[in-house]
């Protein structure tokens, strides 16, 4: 049993964690709250825009999930540009080309193949969505939006992950400064970074292999959690179902 199992073993969970996932898309990595999914420890909601990934989600998870088909943004008109389904690029914001031909591969790679205009939603306005106590974000650049438009929904989240760039791809994406400054002003610290992706740099190819990482950061998964102190102005109520 890994120390992950043992810790949730000793714990007394009052509720279910309400648990949201915006950019469910399952490319390749496993999410971290898998484990509480698979031990019907939380309730897992998933929003998901892009339909070419809503069977494949639904195949993963059938219990204890409610599904959104809605682009969360701000509430306006937006134009989505749309990249093939296994590049996890489809972004609310336009690839800059000259960034993406830094890169090795990646011309290819984010190569837009559609553009559609889409009405988003604020993450706000969905009011059958309950207040969240993890929040998972990867949504290509739309992540600060969001949360910018979610403080209400977000108000009681000890811990949120999201996708931060090093490097911007796309035009007017926040940085991962900019990401960073804001969280903390909501009384959110870095806890974590999850892998950091790196990325060859064209056009030096290593090992022959053009995805093959060289130094040049790119982008990377943090988890940032509520400052201590700011835990210690929480409710009881909103504390009980950890206790």
């Amino acid at each position: 049993m890994d120390i992950n199992k043992k810790f949730l073993n000793i714990l007394n969970f009052k509720d279910k964690i309400q648990v949201l996932d915006i950019g469910a898309a399952a490319i390749s990595e496993t999410p971290i709250y898998k484990i509480l999914y698979d031990k019907s420890l939380c309730i897992l909601h998933i929003f998901e825009g892009d339909n070419r990934h809503i069977e494949k989600l639904k195949e993963i998870y059938s219990n204890n999930v409610k599904f959104y088909n809605d682009f969360l943004f701000d509430g306006s008109t937006q134009k989505v540009y749309v990249a093939s389904p296994g590049s996890g690029m489809t972004s609310l914001f336009k690839p800059k080309l000259n960034a993406l031909k830094f890169f090795n591969g990646f011309e290819d790679i984010g190569k837009i193949h559609k553009i559609n205009a889409i009405q988003t939603k604020s993450l706000d306005s969905i009011k059958i969505l309950p207040n969240i106590d993890f929040m998972k974000l990867d949504i290509q650049g739309s992540e600060l939006t969001v949360l910018k438009n979610g403080i209400k929904k977000i108000n009681d989240c000890l811990a949120i992950q999201l996708e931060v760039p090093f490097f911007c791809l796309y035009e007017n994406q926040p940085s991962f400064g900019e990401v960073d400054f804001w969280m903390r002003s909501q009384g959110y610290i870095p806890h974590k970074f999850l892998e950091i992706k790196r990325w060859s740099i064209s056009p030096t190819i290593i090992n022959k292999n053009f995805r093959y990482p060289g130094n040049q950061l790119l982008e990377s998964d943090i988890i940032y959690i509520k400052d201590p102190l700011e835990i210690k102005k929480l409710s009881k109520e909103q504390l009980k179902k950890f206790c």
